[in-house]
């Protein structure tokens, strides 16, 4: 409609063909001109009609003054001219309607009778052709499923966006089935479509890409320790624990059951860890190993007149002179019957004390120590008796050779 518009403007000059008022005396003219002979003055060659296809392209050919224009098929042209006679002169054959521009002396005629508008075009107030919008009008044929696009002296019925024509009808256009769009999957929809990611993946604002979820920033599902990988995410948990079946939670390791051996005494399984205890008199050393506390070198009860003896698991207080009457002590274990006194006639000479610890759990039988008579007094009998502490029958003696004597557990 502007082309036309603006065609129409170049042309609304008035132009004037050669006056004939003075005497013409040759018969040359200027280009686009021929002299006609009759009239006795040039007139206008109408190229259009003596130029074998003048314009190309289909375009339309519209003769002028002195040449001829090529002009799209839907352009209208409207000249107007100061002689009323030419008001007559209209070419149908090119569109071209020519008229006589208004006289502002009288009132202007009926505006229908001054233009003529192409198919599709309409006189507008101002006496001029205007395209007629069929899609705003609603006079255009376009199906329910079709969009109607108003283009100048026409219209056009146009499919939807992501819709093709086929036929007379509007189908969906299946984009999924066009070169990727989407990064992952891609789903149809009546007219459009969208783009799926799979698990552990988000679509990207330009809703094509997939992009990874960082499951451990967005929200850790782990107990303890998460580590993002692509598309997914892997749980771990700290040192004591072990994964449960769910891959997610963190169960607590029983080091306990692993081995029988872990613990020299006994084992104590805690979250995340275990700890090794020792029995009463007993401390634990390097974590796992139970090592016999020395009360008499820490802190013990005993008295002064008392020595402490120390044993695996405890102590024991002994009085510092064992000796009993008539005995004397002489050293610090050793206590002597003097033979000037003649009590100590019918007993020992001599009698040692010996404190020694016995661990328990050992394998039985088991000897405890040896016993070797004196060889001081030749032709001595010496006899051996457990004078007390054998109240459970737990020890016993036994002859060895050459007169010794064992005490086994």
């Amino acid at each position: 409609m502007l082309t036309a518009m603006f065609l129409a403007a170049l042309i609304l000059i008035t132009v004037h063909s050669q006056e004939t008022e003075e005497t013409i005396t040759y018969t040359q003219c200027t280009d686009g001109y021929e002299w006609d002979p009759v009239r006795q003055r040039c007139k206008d060659i109408d190229e259009c009609e003596i130029v074998p296809d003048a314009c190309k392209g289909g375009m339309k050919c519209v003769n002028h003054y002195g040449g001829y224009l090529c002009l799209p098929r839907t352009a209208q042209i409207i000249v107007n001219e100061r002689e009323e006679a030419a008001a007559e002169s209209t070419s149908g054959r090119n569109n071209v309607i020519r008229r006589t521009p208004a006289d502002p002396q009288r009132t202007p005629p009926n505006p229908t009778h001054q233009i003529q508008c192409a198919a599709g075009y309409e006189q507008s107030d101002h006496n001029v052709c205007q395209d007629i919008d069929e899609c705003a009008s609603g006079t255009h044929n376009c199906r329910a499923d079709q969009v109607c696009v108003n283009l100048r002296g026409s219209f056009s019925c146009q499919c939807p966006p992501g819709y093709q024509k086929r036929g007379e009808q509007c189908v969906d256009i299946d984009e999924c089935t066009l070169p990727p769009y989407c990064h992952h999957r891609c789903v149809n929809t009546p007219g459009s479509y969208y783009c799926q990611c799979n698990a552990g993946f988000q679509l990207a604002s330009n809703n094509h890409t997939c992009v990874d979820i960082n499951e451990c920033d967005a929200n850790n599902p782990c107990a303890q320790q998460c580590y993002n990988i692509l598309g997914s995410f892997i749980c771990q948990c700290n040192p004591g624990f072990e994964l449960s079946s769910d891959r997610i939670n963190c169960e607590d390791t029983d080091e306990c059951r692993t081995s029988s051996y872990i613990c020299q005494y006994q084992c104590v399984n805690e979250p995340g860890k275990f700890s090794c205890v020792c029995p009463e008199g007993y401390q634990v050393v390097g974590g796992r190993t139970c090592q016999d506390i020395n009360e008499c070198e820490t802190t013990n009860e005993c008295r002064e007149d008392e020595i402490c003896w120390n044993y695996h698991g405890g102590f024991r207080c002994y009085p510092r002179n064992p000796c009993q009457e008539p005995y004397v002590l002489t050293s610090e274990n050793r206590c002597v019957c003097p033979v000037s006194n003649a009590i100590c006639r019918e007993l020992p000479y001599s009698v040692v004390y010996k404190y020694m610890s016995i661990r328990s759990d050992r394998t039985v039988p088991s000897d405890i120590f040896q016993i070797q008579a004196t060889t001081i007094y030749p032709n001595t009998i010496n006899t051996f008796r457990i004078k007390s502490g054998n109240e459970n029958g737990e020890f016993y003696l036994r002859v060895s050779s050459g007169g010794n004597q064992s005490l086994p557990l």
